[in-house]
């Protein structure tokens, strides 16, 4: 109805907005459009004299397209979700790279499309929740984002210690309406950062009476009464086995996957995405590169790449090309962050963390 009498050029798939415009209301709808069109217009900006009459020639030219609907996407939010954090992230599967067994994994949790009809035909429930633990730098934010991005889904982030607050239940109220928002704007994914600060283990002392009280909230709002129906909760933490066990129970965070240290193949597939961009000279041998790395998450190859192009623009800020002798530099700077001691220790984690025993890894181990 609001692009009947607007002139839109073919590339335009109201289907596709119609399916990405989760929680989109009448007025937020009208509101895009509006802005879609005002960003077509600010193109041709340039042809127009405000003073004089548009010539016919130039408004023949104006059609609204596809680029200008996804403009407007940074300018129109739905309005049930203006109390929280929320986004589609632009964060595909592409610019993470060497993640392909967690991709599978993570799929499986939440089926995109037809794939998810053929689940539903085996009488295959849908997942629930994802628990994504390893050591820092790994990449299990950005996981959670390329998820949100491949399901068409509202993205919303919280970081664990945001939600408390001084007064009595105001936390809880908080961790309700997140829950409640996105129930409201399903399809969406819950992302938790840092879990362990949100869902510690129940000590069941005085001291620890606030935390029990979000823990016992959050498993209510994950298995309670009210079902939680095409919204998936994904988790994230570096220390699993501080979580309560009740939290990774099955039915709740029962799928529980290490993000830990890269392989050979999973590091080339890392260092190709960092170095895209990148004009590198012919010696740049990056297969070589991948296999004396042993240890480099994606956080380290990342400042690899990063501090062998600011070597070589130190060089020279003139300078045509990124060389070898770059990189060589660059991994004298940088050191791995994972050791095999450190992530055994991850390897190990799992079963310590659903159990009620504490674990008791120390800071030596789980940071090298």
């Amino acid at each position: 109805m609001h692009t009947r009498s607007m002139p839109l050029a073919e590339d335009v798939d109201l289907d596709a907005l119609a399916h990405t415009t989760h929680g989109f209301v009448g007025a937020d709808l009208a509101a895009l459009c509006r802005e879609a069109a005002m960003k077509c217009l600010g193109r041709y900006m340039k042809d127009v004299d405000l003073d004089r009459k548009v010539p016919t020639e130039v408004l023949e030219k104006m059609k609204v397209g596809m680029d200008d609907f996804s403009a407007a996407f940074s300018e129109v939010e739905p309005s049930g979700m203006r109390e929280v954090s929320v986004e589609v992230p632009k964060v595909t599967w592409d610019d993470i790279g060497g993640l392909d067994d967690i991709r599978r994994e993570m799929t499986e949790v939440l089926m995109p499309g037809e794939e998810r009809k053929d689940f539903e035909r085996l009488g295959i429930s849908a997942g629930k929740g994802v628990l994504l633990y390893g050591p820092p730098g790994t990449g299990k934010t950005l996981i959670a984002k390329a998820m949100a991005n491949q399901a068409d889904a509202n993205f919303i982030l919280v970081n664990g210690p945001e939600l408390l607050n001084k007064f009595v239940g105001q936390g809880e109220e908080n961790l309700r309406k997140i829950f409640k928002r996105a129930r409201q704007m399903a399809p969406s994914i819950i992302f938790f950062d840092e879990l362990d600060s949100l869902a510690p283990r129940r000590a069941g002392d005085e001291a620890s009476r606030a935390t029990d009280s979000m823990v016992a909230q959050l498993l209510t709002a994950l298995d309670g009464v009210e079902q939680l129906k095409n919204v998936l909760v994904i988790g994230a933490t570096n220390r699993p086995d501080m979580i309560d066990p009740a939290v990774l129970r099955p039915g709740r965070l029962d799928r529980m996957i290490l993000v830990g240290k890269p392989s050979e193949d999973a590091r080339l597939s890392i260092l190709k995405v960092h170095t895209r961009r990148m004009p590198l000279a012919d010696d740049v041998d990056l297969e070589g590169l991948a296999a004396r790395t042993e240890g480099y998450v994606g956080a380290d190859l990342a400042t690899v790449c990063r501090e062998a192009g600011l070597a070589a623009y130190h060089e020279d800020p003139k300078i045509e090309y990124v060389h070898m002798r770059h990189f060589e530099k660059a991994m004298g700077m940088v050191r791995p962050s994972v050791d095999d001691m450190t992530y055994k220790a991850y390897s190990d984690m799992a079963a310590e963390a659903r159990s009620s025993k504490k674990g008791k890894w120390d800071n030596n181990q789980l940071y090298g």
